[in-house]
């Protein structure tokens, strides 16, 4: 049941005709680039196994040589971590970040004036600092406490001149916070991995390109990792578990958001833009591909502003959405492109576990239907010699979709359980063998907070 059920969740992921994390999902987001969700993950740190660690990423396909201005977080924006911890659908706990930007010298075009060896190095020009808030209760009416105020952005990995020992200055950002904990924001090597340029090209598979109709099978022809030496801005976030959870109840869950002021002003003459009328939520992201591969064009800037609280009667009342979850475009294409037979429509039983975990794994008790990311923070960290990439799929229940670690390959799990692989009438060759050809990220991760690899040098990257 738990087989079947866990299937089913990842069939809803996919049903568009591409497969890739939330890099460019939300239309509007297109436009506040440093404001767009492109990855959310969520698992227990494997060094420090009585903490959380939340990753949040913004910023989608940042070029590692993009000076003289290189991606920062917006000062005029709030990036929210939400958890839900009795599973109601509304944030018992958010942390917000908020951050400033200061210009050392104004009469240089340059980034860094001299070589930067340390986050107060005077060579370092163009600085950002921020702000974190925990927020108890409610997001706009809770109870708010300051966890740091004015801790350091690092600059970006420009090169071997500009930025030597990059990530020993880098690591000086990693701030301790009160009551125990980490945090860390600032740029670094994008962890997702995926063959983006073949499947947004109706959903090719590289490794069957030649032969048209022939199933993707596994140890074919490779694929190309498009996000590959491209960089993002992360908000990474350690905290002990006995502060996210709630006493018997080990699940939480999380998603993020991003706000910027309803009404932006330019002042003639300086450029200078201030912000009025309060704020409105310009990005949501939870579950991987849900915005980007589940909901129709119509519909995704509205839910990249919806409440989880509201996601069950949108769906009730918003035939365009039930049609797309139901009968799944994704489903008809790996069908007709390559031969595969998939289970056919309607995949009724897909809502309930999409919306509240799967059960017996990561389904809070008394769950209101709402997407986000589910984690129970009781499921044993899996011995490095048994992690699978391809998470509960592959037999490690600590993985996607019980929460989402860096290295979960869900662009291959979500095609397998697409294809019904867990399903027993679909598991079998070649949909238990689907991928697209991309299975681990170009960079290795550190086994030591904040686990993301060092962002790619404009230097040494072409």
């Amino acid at each position: 049941m738990l087989r079947r059920s866990l299937s089913l969740l990842a069939f809803l992921l996919l049903p568009l005709s591409a497969v890739a994390s939330s890099h460019r999902e939300n239309p509007n987001a297109q436009f506040d680039n440093a404001l767009d969700s492109t990855d959310v993950y969520l698992f227990r740190s494997p060094d420090a196994p009585d903490t959380v660690t939340m990753v949040a990423n913004y910023y989608p396909f940042v070029a590692p040589a993009g000076g003289p201005n290189w991606a920062q977080f917006d000062p005029r924006g709030k990036y929210l971590i939400h958890v839900d911890n009795n599973g109601d659908a509304i944030e018992d706990i958010t942390y917000e970040f908020t951050f400033k930007t200061a210009i050392q010298n104004q009469n240089t075009f340059l980034y860094a004036t001299g070589p930067i060896t340390s986050l107060d190095d005077p060579d370092y020009n163009i600085r950002q600092t921020y702000t974190l808030v925990r927020i108890d209760g409610p997001y706009a009416t809770g109870a708010r406490t300051t966890l740091l105020a004015d801790a350091p952005v690092p600059p970006a990995n420009i090169g071997p001149k500009s930025t030597p020992s990059y990530e020993q200055t880098a690591m000086q950002a990693v701030r301790n916070l009160p009551n125990g904990g980490k945090v860390f924001a600032g740029l670094r090597d994008d962890p997702f991995f995926v063959d983006l340029g073949a499947v947004f090209d109706l959903a090719t598979l590289r490794p069957i390109q030649q032969l048209h109709k022939v199933p993707p099978v596994a140890n074919a022809d490779r694929g190309y990792d498009y996000v590959a030496k491209l960089n993002v801005l992360a908000l990474v976030l350690q905290v002990p578990i006995a502060q996210l959870t709630r006493a018997g109840e080990p699940v939480i869950g999380m998603w993020t958001a991003a706000l910027k002021p309803r009404v932006q002003i330019a002042s003639a003459g300086s450029g200078v833009q201030s912000g009025v009328g309060g704020y409105v939520q310009v990005s949501r992201l939870g579950m991987p591909l849900v915005n980007e591969v589940v909901v129709p064009l119509a519909l995704k800037n509205a839910f990249a502003g919806l409440h989880p609280r509201s996601d069950l009667d949108v769906f009730n009342s918003v035939d365009l959405l039930k049609n797309a979850v139901l009968d799944p475009e994704l489903g008809k294409a790996v069908n007709a492109l390559y031969g595969v037979s998939v289970p056919p429509a309607p995949r009724n039983d897909i809502l309930e576990v999409f919306l509240t975990g799967v059960k017996g794994l990561n389904q809070p008790a008394n769950v209101r239907p709402s997407e986000m990311l589910r984690l129970n923070t009781s499921t044993p960290i899996t011995a490095a010699s048994n992690v699978s990439r391809l998470g509960v799929l592959g037999g490690d229940l600590q993985g996607f979709p019980n929460g989402r670690r860096l290295a979960d390959d869900v662009t291959d799990i979500e095609l397998r359980v697409v294809a019904g692989v867990l399903l027993p009438d679909f598991n079998k060759s070649p949909n238990n063998a689907i991928t697209d050809g991309v299975d681990a990220n170009d960079a290795p991760f550190s086994g030591t907070f904040p686990y993301l690899a060092a962002p790619w040098s404009g230097f040494d990257t072409h």
